[in-house]
């Protein structure tokens, strides 16, 4: 019996996928059931753990663990000391507190179980990388963090971007370069490439990229929320404790281990009262393009030039 529990539901699908795949590989026939709990009664329950008459396995996925009816809980139980050797029942929890109860009791039963839990923001790169080494392919943490960056936080959208970059990279490292190829138009790289050019202070550079990106329909929200992330990044790591190692430092400040070289160079030039400015005027722009005010290209570019312009006050 194998319990998978957590939100992420790409994590449990894969975990269900692989588990089902386990069993194929030592079986040339495998009957897989998946249903929900919430529909299961103890004569379906027993059909369903009991021997198959066309496969010499079966697979038995009970999704929605928590919604299972309160009168199946201890026969559930009950199975799960003692499971069938013809039958594998996968049960899926999708997390929260309802149905703690038989969770705990599962556990106390010695069930294996699986979490899936989504990463948090600054282990997605890990994540990038783990997923092109599933694929057979190699990439640096700088470019791991580049298709975060272009992608997005989804899982499953990471995860096909790694397989088509993989099978598309010719047995080649998986490079900034060919991210940029595939997904350098996407709106959040184009952002991203703003914040960093105003951070660094460097108004010009970071007035074109803006202009840029308004040219080609990125949404103004994208742009203070990419300044917003950056400097709340930076802010952590000026006040962050000293003598901390490089993961217990990374771990404060919410970026992986990695981005701290970027964070060293970028917090030369900026002292408390210019990320207090800076901070304030994206607030500002952020109000301003929701709504507070009626030309949101103009409220981005003051914001470039305060935060530009902040980076080197004293």
């Amino acid at each position: 019996m194998l319990l998978v529990t957590g939100s992420e539901s790409f994590l449990a699908d894969r975990a269900v996928r692989s588990a089902i795949a386990a069993v194929s590989k030592h079986s040339a026939e495998v009957e897989v059931t998946d249903v929900e709990a919430v529909t299961l009664d103890v004569g379906v329950f027993a059909e369903l753990t009991g021997p198959s008459l066309f496969a010499t396995e079966r697979v038995l996925v009970l999704r929605g663990l928590e919604n299972l009816p309160s009168e199946m809980a201890p026969h559930l139980i009950e199975y799960a000391g003692s499971p069938s050797d013809d039958v594998l029942v996968v049960l899926v929890h999708s997390g929260g507190q309802k149905g703690k109860a038989v969770l705990d009791k599962l556990r106390k039963a010695s069930v294996n179980e699986v979490v899936a839990t989504a990463p948090k923001a600054w282990e997605l790169p890990q994540f990038v990388a783990g997923e092109i080494r599933l694929h057979g392919g190699t990439v640096d943490e700088g470019a791991a963090s580049a298709l975060v960056d272009a992608v997005g936080h989804d899982l499953r959208a990471l995860a096909g971007a790694c397989s088509q970059l993989v099978s598309d990279s010719g047995g080649q490292a998986v490079t900034a370069e060919l991210i940029g190829q595939y997904f350098g138009g996407r709106a959040e790289v184009t952002s991203f490439a703003v914040a960093d050019a105003a951070i660094a202070g460097r108004t010009e550079p970071a007035l074109e990229q803006l202009r840029w990106a308004l040219d080609c329909g990125v949404a103004p929200v994208l742009v203070t929320s990419a300044m917003a992330g950056g400097l709340r990044g930076l802010a952590k790591y000026a006040s962050a404790p000293s003598g901390l190692r490089e993961t217990d430092l990374a771990r404060e400040v919410g970026v992986p281990p990695w981005k701290l070289k970027q964070l060293k160079q970028q917090v030369r030039g900026w002292t408390p009262g210019g990320l207090a400015t800076a901070i304030k005027a994206v607030a500002q722009a952020d109000a301003d393009v929701k709504g507070a005010s009626g030309d949101a290209g103009y409220a981005l570019e003051r914001m470039v030039i305060t935060v530009s312009q902040a980076h080197t006050r004293r």
